[in-house]
């Protein structure tokens, strides 16, 4: 009677790489794949194959060669059409730019004139360093205000006043991130209302792009991002005068106003560096761009934002989309299911992707368990048809087992992609003379 042989090395090498995909796998926002990874899994890119991938995507001539932001895109606000970009869908900390989201989801809950008397445990879970407008407990404000506060301030006093207004901040954190993904914003993960430096909460130039262009189909929302300076209450009859920290639209800081500015957000956190979105409209036609984590100091950001503008008005009139941006709804629901840049890590980007959840893990065990069980069986069908001496069940060269093994390891699909080395955070801004850790 014969012996039956143990497995070969490289069968079991081969049974142990078939097990791996089903044992890590990992969201998408944490693979890191890219836009053949993202086909590979039977599923395609928000906006296009082309916003997918790395470096600049545009179909023109004569894009500003000074752009050293981690992120832009250019796009119509009105055909929806994205005339030029840099790495799209790569996820970023936002810093306050997400407060558009915030105005786009809460703003149209409230009547203006609705008045609101702020309680100390309105103002309690403000985190440390935040910037403020002012908002006191015990004093009573407009909601019109408190939108005041917001887009022109940026006050995270003012959004933690709204959110309870509306329910609380996980009610209001849960409404944001249901309202992102109705607007196919799928690189966006929030974590609170305000923006600020969260682990976890990231987005993207695309997806801020949504945002400016949901939350501008509001009259209210466009006034407010366009207002330059506003009185806000200081208690009792006295109030107090507030400017728009949007450099672009008031001139700010030794800038010149953009011509046809309409706004929209600006944001700055010593960890997530500068971001901003804005939007101008010239011979009936309007522009949205968004630059986020330029390499230099606190100007650069607008500087690039105009220059992708006067670009966009100029010779991008020219240019063929490279993508579009998703119209809201379930319509499109079926279409744009993953954004495969990665996360940004870095001393601008503050989220970590979640890992594999519970179900996945136990999915992977089951996985693993059943491939292995599927190689016992192949082994003793091998010794019990070596024992019989039928030769079907084994090549002449005893290699059968082995090339079945290789083929397996073979048909594992590519994990991720190499990430680009973090540019170091600019040391000039923590001294600005606006001073604080979170500043616009």
């Amino acid at each position: 009677m014969r012996e039956c042989s143990p497995l070969s090395r490289r069968a079991l090498l081969g049974l142990a790489a078939a097990a791996v995909p089903l044992t890590t796998t990992a969201p998408a926002s944490a693979a890191g794949a890219r836009s053949a990874g993202a086909r590979a899994a039977g599923t395609s890119v928000v906006g296009g194959e082309r916003l997918g991938l790395g470096g600049v995507q545009v179909r023109a001539v004569g894009l500003p060669k000074k752009l050293t932001a981690r992120a832009w895109l250019v796009a119509d606000r009105d055909t929806g059409e994205v005339l030029a970009s840099y790495n799209a869908h790569r996820r970023l900390a936002p810093a306050s730019t997400l407060k558009m989201l915030f105005a786009d989801t809460v703003l149209p809950k409230f009547a203006p004139e609705q008045r609101y008397r702020v309680t100390d445990a309105d103002l309690a879970d403000i985190p440390s360093g935040s910037s403020l407008v002012g908002v006191q407990a015990g004093t009573t404000y407009t909601v019109e205000q408190l939108w005041q506060g917001v887009f022109l301030r940026s006050g995270n006093d003012a959004v933690h006043v709204l959110a309870h207004m509306n329910g609380g901040i996980a009610r209001t954190v849960a409404e944001m991130q249901a309202r992102a993904e109705y607007l196919h914003a799928l690189d966006t993960h929030v974590v609170s209302p305000d923006g600020f430096d969260h682990k976890g909460q990231i987005s993207s130039a695309y997806d801020l792009t949504l945002f400016a262009r949901a939350g501008l189909k509001n009259p209210d929302f466009r006034r407010h991002c366009g207002t330059r300076t506003a009185d806000f209450p200081a208690g009792g009859k006295k109030t107090f005068q507030i400017q728009n920290t949007d450099r672009l639209l008031t001139g700010a800081w030794g800038l010149r106003p953009y011509a046809g500015l309409l706004g929209v957000k600006n944001g700055y956190t010593s960890h997530a560096g500068n971001t901003f979105t804005g939007a101008a409209t010239r011979g009936g036609r309007t522009l949205l761009v968004t630059v986020m984590h330029p390499a230099e100091g606190s100007n650069a950001v607008y500087e690039q934002t105009a220059a992708l503008l006067d670009w966009g008005f100029g010779a991008g009139r020219a240019a063929r989309p490279v993508g579009l941006l998703a119209a809201p709804g379930a319509a499109n629901a079926g279409r744009p299911t993953v954004s495969p840049l990665p996360t940004e890590h870095s001393a601008h980007a503050s989220a970590t992707p979640p890992g594999p959840s519970a179900l996945r893990l136990a999915e992977g065990a089951a996985g693993t368990a059943a491939l292995l069980g599927a190689g016992a069986w192949a082994l003793l069908r091998r010794c019990r048809a070596g024992t019989a001496g039928a030769p079907a069940e084994a090549a002449p060269d005893g290699r059968r087992g082995d090339r079945a093994a290789d083929t397996s390891a073979e048909t594992v699909p590519p994990q991720g992609g190499r990430r680009r080395a973090p540019a170091p955070e600019n040391p000039t801004e923590a001294a600005s003379p606006q001073g604080g850790r979170h500043r616009r």
